[in-house]
């Protein structure tokens, strides 16, 4: 049997009315409250104004590279070097095509002999070079070559050092040219025999990095692809010129004419 509600008798009516047009009101004023709050807030605090644009939050990018890529940026610097019969390499460290290398690498062309020096950049071109400049007791030299090819791409130099950070060399061990080897900075300010009779060389990172004879010379990089030494020599306790996991490198600082530091000696040898 269907229900019919029955009509509500006026007295009922204005009751329901009355709550209706009550909570009717209170809608209404939430509605004006939250208006008003969101026009205070887009609207710069109710001053009128335009709110400015909010900036969208952008990840910070790494200061810290791939060894891919710090390969890719820094290996269109660096050169294979011939002069004798050593074989070595060096980082173009400058706009005008300077290249940086290591002084024993060189020195037969630096005064106490005749030998010829060449160096072949990243892209197979190959000049003549002539040593400009020589630090013997830093055992780092500067070499100006007779030709440059058609792009001239110097690295960045400098940078800050700290054991246990990661570091790429980049060289010519044994003649395989364009090497890339890792490693961490073990050791700052040691010091070892240098490649001039008589001379110690100082203030030296210590580096576990992979490099053998014709490493020389090489850019020792940080992981932002920066140069921060110049490749020297190697812990040699042998005597066979073979890699012990100990090797060192001139400061960037200190092979651009900057101080050096003291350190204990180790018996190492040129490479």
């Amino acid at each position: 049997m269907e229900h019919v509600p029955q009509e509500a008798g006026p007295p009922e009516a204005r009751e329901a009315g009355a709550g209706r047009a009550r909570r009717y009101a209170a809608a209404g004023g939430l509605l004006v409250v939250v208006a008003v709050l969101a026009y205070w807030l887009g609207g710069g605090g109710g001053s009128g104004e335009e709110a400015a644009p909010r900036p969208t939050p952008t990840p910070t990018p790494s200061a810290s590279l791939t060894v891919t890529d710090v390969f890719e940026r820094v290996g269109p610097s660096v050169v294979v070097i011939r002069s004798g019969d050593a074989l070595g390499t060096g980082v173009i460290a400058n706009e005008d095509g300077t290249i940086l290398t290591a002084y024993h690498v060189v020195k037969g062309s630096a005064g106490d002999g005749a030998a010829d020096v060449t160096v072949t950049f990243a892209d197979g071109t190959k000049a003549k070079a002539a040593v400009a400049s020589s630090l013997p007791e830093r055992d780092v030299a500067t070499l100006k070559p007779t030709k440059l090819p058609e792009i001239v791409v110097p690295a960045t130099l400098g940078g800050g050092v700290e054991v246990g950070a990661p570091v790429v060399a980049i060289g010519n061990p044994l003649g395989l040219t364009y090497s890339v080897s890792t490693g961490v900075v073990s050791g700052l300010n040691r010091a070892t025999a240098g490649a001039a009779k008589g001379s110690d060389l100082k203030g030296l990172i210590q580096f576990d990095a992979s490099v053998n004879p014709g490493s020389s010379g090489g850019p020792l990089l940080d992981a932002r692809g920066l140069v921060i030494g110049v490749v020297v020599s190697i812990a040699d306790p042998g005597g066979d010129e073979a890699f012990a996991g100990i090797a060192f490198a001139v400061p960037i600082g200190a092979a651009l004419g900057g101080g050096d530091g003291d350190g204990p000696g180790d018996s190492t040898g040129a490479i």
